[in-house]
């Protein structure tokens, strides 16, 4: 997506996409701690008077992402500004919009931008909106099939050795995802824990897959790979929804963790991520 420029020195990246639910069921998954924490990572959103003041989103051990919340108009319109999101980078703003339309249904449009002289940053805007896509495909499937319900998060990632393009074909194969098409039901192969749905989303660069789970539990297994300079991390985001399932979870974490260990083991040098 490219950048808009103003002469301002705004720079910033727009989306918009239509979500199944009221303006109200949309913004608690939006403006909440238990919402975002739903399709997203685990976040707390702290309050000030009675408003959210300050979004803490968790993303791994020891890395922890803030953002203010500076303007709130529930359940339309939330503003959040952050600042450290890159060395020497301007404060990046965050404006998500909720507009009800016909048929239970909302649009929701969500702009990111920053002030800058140059287009030193422009990269980074792209890349927070590709990066952001299988989250935003993850919070789709979350309020059509799921908005409202309490969600157990269990995350994996571990480093991998090879290119991301190799890592992701690997995973894909040994997952028997290869060849699934959008739409269509997938089981996991001989071997994997067992998983079972339909494959709701697949995208390449970023690579990442989601199934929409019917078995063991119901819920959204995001898959994906990703590369920041180090071993190309891959892992899996498995979202159960419902009351009761945190020591399934678990269980379920702790087959994954064992299923990647013999799958992808660690490069030399190279430590796994803790699962949550």
């Amino acid at each position: 997506m490219s950048v808009k420029v103003e002469a301002s020195g705004r720079r910033s990246v727009e989306v918009e996409f239509e979500v199944d639910g009221t303006p109200e069921q949309v913004w608690a998954a939006i403006a909440t701690g238990p919402g975002i924490s739903a399709w997203a990572v685990p976040t707390v959103v702290d309050e000030a008077d009675g408003k959210p003041s300050l979004v803490r989103m968790t993303w791994g051990p020891g890395f922890e992402s803030k953002a203010r919340v500076t303007a709130f108009e529930a359940p339309h319109r939330l503003v959040m500004e952050a600042d450290n999101w890159m060395p020497d980078a301007p404060p990046i703003a965050g404006e998500w919009t909720i507009q009800a339309r016909a048929g239970g249904t909302c649009t929701l449009r969500i702009v990111q931008s920053l002030f800058a002289s140059g287009d030193d940053w422009d990269n980074q805007l792209e890349t927070l909106d590709s990066g952001w896509s299988a989250f935003l495909a993850t919070l789709r499937l979350y309020l059509k099939h799921f908005r409202g319900q309490r969600a157990t998060l269990k995350s994996l990632m571990v480093p991998a050795t090879g290119t991301e393009a190799q890592v992701w074909d690997k995973l894909m194969r040994t997952l028997g995802l290869q060849g699934v098409a959008v739409g269509q039901r997938w089981s996991a192969a001989a071997g994997a824990p067992s998983l079972g749905g339909v494959l709701e989303y697949l995208h390449a660069l970023p690579y990442d897959a989601l199934v929409r789970a019917e078995s063991p539990r119901p819920g959204i297994a995001a898959f994906g790979t990703v590369s920041m300079g180090g071993p190309v991390m891959v892992g899996i985001n498995r979202y159960s929804y419902g009351d009761g399932g945190d020591a399934a979870a678990d269980q379920e974490l702790a087959q994954w963790q064992a299923w990647f260990a013999e799958h992808f083991p660690a490069p030399q040098g190279a430590e796994e991520s803790a699962g949550t």
